[in-house]
């Protein structure tokens, strides 16, 4: 028993290992990747197997042999004996790719399936429009590239230019039919320049097939509108002399046509590449440009010369007119190459107050008031240059200041005057006194006139002249003051005008009382005679005259009280004429025009003439004498 017990544990192991050599797969195949074209092969390794091997491709069996009859492009390859059954597919076709199984039919033995890819290449690409592509500089363009072809996988287009790839590219693919890859595109667009004339462009197709791609030139052929370069001959010039302009251009098409123009205006008669002018100050500011055309386009270019001229006066200072206490600023602007030193001076005055474009005055008052010069100096050439004024109002308060006025006899015209200077100008000039004021028109005595003065005083604004004229002057308006006021918005000024008065010189008096007195004896003795020539002509039938009385008033003469003024005495012919009163119809003519006779004291005197009722044959006279303001005869 002892010795039966390890015979079946031999026996035992032995058949335990001989079932451990079971058939089994030692290499499976695995999923393959091949290019068409190329030879394909699916490992398949059995152990412990030397039974029937086959393949079979997507679930057909392709025989036991090992040359597969009926696959010439298959077979098996391998050791049998020791289990190696490789399938080999050479050249591989697109109708290989397909889900590939290793097979021990006998021990019922199955290999995981393994899927064969087979890889198309693309084919190059093509471009549109190839080798060469026309564009237009300038104008946005497309360029397409397009592969055809049953690649697999579908391949993807690149752009390159000097080995550099483009970004800016749309990508786009199309089907031939439901099912099938059919060709594929990518659009390039740029916006060409003249620049890219000549350029070569490169479209590659590439995919997992062909990883280094295949790759398609064009070279880039561009119209473009003429670029231009535009010089000029001497650029710096002086004021008159020579210059010419050279307008030079490369263009695809060539050129067609030049056209000039200066500051934007044609220059009449310039067709060619040059332009000949003779250079002035507007050159520096109003630039030549030439303009360049082809079938294409046009193109400008412009320059501006550096012409050195002379100041020349581009903006004037404007007046001022501000109120006092304000700041106050003028401003001068003066063009010329080199820039002129401007300055400010007063007129009549050499002292420069500031220098450049602006002269400005801080908390301006009357004094400031007056015209502001600006000036520039001529420029190296010695041309240019000169001065410009502004005038300056300061507005402020009137100033009134009294005139001259000519003294006056009593009783007689008299004249005051004032000047008026005020910005803005018065609302009024009022003349008072005493007894009332008078802004323009008469009052009693008095008359008001206003009219400008002859000239104004500089920046205090216009002058006016204001006049009272007062007829019949009074003791009282010898004493008094009258005052002339003007007022206007800022405030009011005046002044105080005083009439002076004028005498007669002694001489002058003595000899006119002497001939006043004269003059009154003689109308007297004339008076006296004519009185008794008459009388003595009457009938005794008038008897009745020495009861009658006649009066005789020569002009001027009154019959009220001496004390009446110059104006109460002085009267028109209708009211003051001399009259003469009879009782008599029968008095010639030549007698009334005795009795008119017009008085020489001019109403200084006062005669009348009375017959007493007592004595009808005789005459009586009574003489009183008044001459105001000379001398009195009792």
């Amino acid at each position: 028993m002892r010795m039966l017990v390890p015979a079946l544990l031999v026996l035992f192991f032995c058949l335990r290992g001989r079932a451990g050599l079971s058939p089994h797969f030692l290499q499976q195949p695995e999923d393959l990747v091949v290019l068409l074209g190329d030879e394909a092969r699916l490992p398949c390794a059995l152990g412990a197997y030397w039974g029937l091997v086959q393949w079979t491709k997507d679930g057909l069996a392709l025989g036991g042999e090992r040359d597969l009859p009926g696959w010439s492009r298959y077979w098996i390859s391998g050791n049998a004996a020791s289990g190696q059954h490789d399938l080999h597919i050479r050249p591989v076709e697109l109708e290989d790719q397909a889900s590939y199984e290793c097979q021990a039919t006998q021990a019922g033995l199955r290999s995981r399936r393994a899927q064969l890819h087979v890889l198309v290449p693309p084919e190059p690409p093509q471009v549109l429009g190839g080798p060469s592509v026309s564009l237009v500089a300038g104008v946005p363009a497309n360029v397409t590239c397009r592969s055809r072809g049953d690649a697999r996988p579908t391949p993807e287009l690149l752009w390159f230019r000097d080995g550099v790839r483009l970004d800016g590219a749309t990508f786009r693919q199309t089907l031939l039919k439901e099912g099938a890859t059919g060709s594929v595109e990518s659009i390039l667009s740029l916006t060409p320049s003249s620049h890219d004339d000549g350029a070569i462009l490169v479209c590659r197709a590439r995919s997992q097939a062909l990883p280094a791609g295949k790759d398609t030139a064009i070279t880039l052929s561009l119209q473009y509108p003429p670029v231009v370069t535009l010089s000029a001959e001497p650029q710096t010039v002086q004021e008159g002399e020579k210059v010419t302009f050279l307008c030079q251009a490369t263009a695809q098409p060539p050129v067609t046509g030049y056209r000039w123009a200066k500051g934007g205006s044609p220059v009449l008669g310039a067709r060619g590449p040059m332009l000949e002018v003779v250079a002035d100050a507007s050159f520096l500011t109003a630039p030549v440009s030439c303009e360049v055309s082809n079938a294409v386009g046009s193109a400008n270019r412009s320059t501006a010369l550096d012409v050195r001229f002379g100041p020349i006066l581009q903006a004037k200072p404007k007046p001022l007119s501000v109120d006092v206490g304000e700041d106050a600023s003028f401003s001068c602007v003066w063009r010329g190459n080199p820039l002129p030193r401007v300055t400010w001076t007063r007129r009549g005055d050499a002292q420069v107050l500031a220098s450049g474009p602006t002269l400005r005055l801080l908390a301006v008052g009357p004094e400031d008031a007056g015209d502001y010069v600006c000036r520039a100096e001529p420029g190296l050439s010695g041309l240019g240059g000169g001065a410009a004024e502004a005038r300056l109002t300061v507005n402020a308060p009137p100033v009134v200041t009294a005139l001259h006025s000519a003294p006056a006899f009593l009783r007689g015209p008299a004249r005051l005057q004032c000047l008026v200077f005020a910005s803005p100008a018065p609302e009024a000039v009022v003349w008072s006194w005493d007894e009332g004021f008078l802004t323009a028109g008469s009052r009693g005595r008095f008359l008001v006139e206003t009219f400008p003065a002859p000239e104004g005083r500089g920046g205090q604004g216009p002058g006016l002249i204001s006049v009272l004229h007062i007829s019949g002057t009074q003791e009282s308006d010898f004493s008094r003051g009258f005052n002339c006021t003007a007022r206007n918005r800022l405030g009011e000024g005046g002044t105080q005008v005083s009439l002076g008065r004028r005498d007669l010189l002694p001489t002058v008096r003595i000899v006119a009382g002497v001939a006043a007195v004269a003059m009154t004896l003689l109308m007297v003795i004339t008076g006296v005679a004519l009185c008794c020539w008459r009388h003595g002509k009457v009938s005794l039938a008038s008897a009745s005259f020495s009861k009658q009385k006649n009066l005789v008033r020569i002009p001027g003469s009154s019959n009220g009280s001496s004390s009446r003024g110059p104006e109460e005495e002085t009267g028109s012919s209708k009211d003051q004429g001399p009259i003469a009163h009879t009782d008599h119809s029968d008095l010639a003519l030549d007698e009334e025009g005795a009795l008119e006779t017009k008085d020489p004291t001019n109403g200084y005197y006062k005669v009348r003439g009375v017959s007493p009722p007592t004595s009808p044959d005789s005459c009586v006279t009574s003489l009183q004498l008044k001459s105001p303001g000379i001398f009195n005869l009792p």
